[in-house]
């Protein structure tokens, strides 16, 4: 009877245990499947497409790295020039407005911390445009910056076409995109800056320490972690720049703002028959690079800590 007993106890204690090992991955779960579902089988699925020549509605030929020869090595080749122009633009977008994208809503953050009563009101209002569409984004911006009756030309007293003309097609999408986007990190810079003891300013006030020097010795320092981890994000975000260039500028002048995914859109998506395959390969590419950037940066993040 003992002995029935010390099994049944060890039985319990086993579906005890069993249950507990289990309930993390119940919580788990629901995160799991739409991370498979959403996000790795598309990705495997479009690096598998990229080694193939698809149209979308056909069986995949394999064809191994054709794709990846004809946009590197073949110069006489449209989507060698496709990727070319639209990689640089790209570049050249993250590296023109994710500086903007930091340091604009880091001074914010700074500014509003002095001001706790009306800190909560501008954060609202800052925060409220990161809730629009990028459709109404563009419809507001493309009406301020409207060459004849736009209040930008009206207060310069200027004619200039903003959006057709370059360096002005830069300037618009970065004072759009850092317009639409300033909300997120603005709110994370708030929460880390009240996170800091107030006792650090007071002994530098105590020392005579300025404002710029209680910015730079004690807040930019207390904060990295969080300069760092928004740096990544925004990185990765302004890598993926799509809607700001097509509905704003078009990808002009004369493709000069058309990025990478404009052209991985109009190959597989676009009027006539799709080349699947090789907008596959060019968003292959396009990860690599996000994730050769985003590990550098995670390395300073590293390296700094």
């Amino acid at each position: 009877m003992m002995a029935t007993n010390s099994k049944l106890s060890a039985a319990s204690s086993t579906g005890k245990q069993g249950h507990k090992k289990l309930v993390p991955w119940l919580f788990v779960a629901p995160h799991l499947v739409i991370f498979t579902i959403f996000f790795l089988i598309p990705v495997i699925f479009g690096i598998y497409i990229s080694f193939t020549d698809w149209d979308l509605f056909g069986s995949p030929t394999f064809i191994g790295l054709d794709n990846y020869k004809e946009l590197f090595f073949q110069k006489d080749s449209t989507f060698y020039e496709q990727l070319r122009i639209g990689l640089a633009n790209t570049f050249k977008f993250v590296i023109f407005s994710v500086p903007f994208c930091i340091a604009v809503p880091l001074l914010l953050a700074a500014a509003l911390n002095t001001k706790p009563k009306l800190g909560k009101l501008f954060q609202s209002i800052f925060y409220m445009p990161s809730l629009f569409a990028i459709s109404a984004v563009v419809i507001i911006w493309t009406l301020i910056f409207n060459v004849n009756y736009g209040p930008v030309n009206t207060m310069l007293n200027s004619d200039i076409p903003w959006t057709g003309t370059q360096p002005y097609a830069w300037v618009t999408l970065v004072v759009v995109t850092v317009w639409w986007t300033i909300g997120g990190n603005m709110v994370i810079y708030q929460a880390a800056l009240n996170g800091i003891s107030k006792d650090f300013y007071e002994a530098a006030d105590i020392d005579g320490a300025s404002a710029f020097q209680k910015f730079t010795k004690i807040t930019l320092p207390a904060i990295k972690g969080q300069i760092l981890y928004t740096l990544v994000m925004t990185t990765i975000a302004q890598f993926n720049i799509y809607g700001q260039p097509l509905m704003l500028t078009g990808g002009g002048p004369n493709n000069s703002t058309r990025v990478l995914l404009m052209y991985i859109q109009q190959n597989a998506f676009g009027s006539g028959q799709s080349i699947a395959g090789i907008a596959s390969a060019m968003a292959v590419i396009l990860g690599v690079c996000i994730m050769i950037v985003s590990a550098i940066q995670f390395k300073l993040l590293r390296k700094e800590d």
